[in-house]
């Protein structure tokens, strides 16, 4: 996985998950807390989504073959589609049946030191978790607001990770509340109305996680800014005098392919033509590096007739 992958984010996350999902599923044997054993699911799901991305990673630089000749760069996509899935089941519809049963059959905690100790330690935890996130996105967002860089990102595993961070945290403020109300109103019922919060806050996680990696799965072009210096890569003003037009497409986080028809002079021999096709390719693999896959196709320009 390419440093842009956000590995380190993703370690941090699998380490912070695993530790919190212990403590927590310690805390609702001792409390008999709903929220907390909805919470210690949804840490253990997102330890399973963050074990899928790294599963994908490492598969996505498998070299190509004669069967997939554009290499296996989509697999990266394909485990942060799982990961959506994985998120929406075991998170968000196992906490809505925990809720739901906890408010039909409501109960007074035990032990209440247990969650709330659990509680503030998971906060901690995932605040870390969140923070490294942060700091590896902003490497690579540049000037990209955050909706616009969970939407445009080509490397999926920073958004999932981002997302599943946020998500986490407002679980945990979600768990704490309802445990605090439970105990100050002596009603188990806000327990189970805190888990159904949670189980809603995560399928809405996981419907934007699956819409964004369900475009990416499907092919997405180049960024605007790519596109243009691509572009501007293949004229070079004299055999190759402009671009007919061009298609892009992410063959995975870190390889695009881009095929075009470009201008050349009705004059130009085939040798001039060939060899303007190889400078340009090179001048396109100087102004974008992950254009590895480039096809390209000489013709004559013909302006539009004038009706």
């Amino acid at each position: 996985m390419s440093a842009s992958g956000g590995t380190k984010a993703i370690v941090a996350a699998l380490a912070a998950n695993l530790a919190i999902a212990v403590a927590k599923f310690v805390a609702f044997i001792f409390s008999g807390s709903s929220s907390m054993l909805a919470e210690s699911v949804h840490s253990l799901a997102d330890s399973g989504n963050q074990g899928l991305l790294l599963v994908g990673g490492k598969r996505a630089q498998r070299e190509a073959t004669p069967q997939h000749p554009f290499g296996y760069g989509r697999e990266r996509y394909i485990y942060a589609f799982l990961v959506s899935i994985v998120l929406f089941t075991v998170g968000g519809m196992f906490a809505l049946y925990e809720g739901y049963e906890k408010i039909k059959h409501p109960h007074e905690l035990d032990h209440w030191y247990w969650p709330v100790g659990v509680l503030v330690f998971a906060i901690i935890a995932e605040v870390f978790s969140f923070r490294t996130a942060i700091k590896e996105s902003n490497a690579i967002r540049g000037e990209q607001s955050w909706t616009q860089f969970v939407r445009h990102a080509k490397a999926p595993e920073l958004p999932v990770v981002l997302l599943e961070d946020l998500g986490a945290l407002v679980g945990l403020i979600l768990a704490l509340g309802g445990v605090g109300m439970a105990l100050a109103t002596g009603e188990g019922v806000w327990d189970g109305i805190g888990t159904l919060c949670i189980g809603v806050l995560l399928i809405l996680i996981a419907i934007v996680l699956a819409v964004e990696t369900k475009s990416l799965l499907l092919g997405e072009a180049a960024g605007t800014d790519a596109v243009e210096r691509i572009s501007k890569a293949l004229v070079d003003g004299e055999t190759v005098t402009g671009v007919i037009h061009m298609r892009t497409l992410h063959l995975g986080p870190d390889e695009l392919l881009v095929a075009a028809k470009v201008a050349v002079g009705r004059d130009d021999t085939a040798q001039e033509i060939a060899a303007a096709i190889d400078a340009a390719e090179a001048r396109v693999r100087e102004a974008v590096p992950i254009a590895r896959v480039i096809y390209l196709e000489p013709d004559i320009y013909r302006a539009p007739a004038v009706k």
